[in-house]
């Protein structure tokens, strides 16, 4: 195989809500955690062992406005990205490095501002397509 895949697929909560970051010209950029739970057990204990992974997750302009506006700590969402690592300089010159999820496509599973519990909501960011069912099967 020749090529190369950078693609990351998560279904998770938010662990707070949508960070929005406005810049000059109009675009803008959404922020927020996602948690990804795994469970097993320990062949040694027997014991069960329950972790949780945190992930940076970055949505760009119309997406992230669909995010701010639908999404809230606490709710599942399922969104498919790439990996992108980055660095910056903080003010006191220590070079700072990130690793983010830039979210090409997503669905809400469940929202806690939205009053119908069955309604679903969905975006592809590569084709800016967004998309709202009542269909309650995702």
């Amino acid at each position: 195989m020749s090529g190369t895949l950078n693609k990351v697929l998560l279904i998770g909560y938010l662990g707070d809500d949508v960070k929005m970051h406005y810049f000059d010209g109009g675009n803008c950029i959404g922020r927020f955690p996602l948690a990804t739970n795994e469970t097993y057990i320990n062949k040694t204990t027997g014991e069960k062992i329950n972790t949780t992974e945190w992930h940076n997750l970055v949505v760009r302009n119309k997406a992230a406005e669909i995010c701010e506006k639908h999404l809230a700590k606490g709710d599942k969402i399922y969104v498919e990205g790439r990996i992108k690592s980055r660095q910056w300089q903080a003010e006191d010159g220590v070079t700072k490095y990130t690793t983010e999820v830039q979210v090409t496509e997503f669905t809400f599973l469940t929202t806690k501002k939205d009053s119908d519990p069955g309604k679903g909501a969905g975006y592809d960011n590569q084709n800016g397509n967004s998309s709202e069912s009542n269909d309650s099967s995702f």
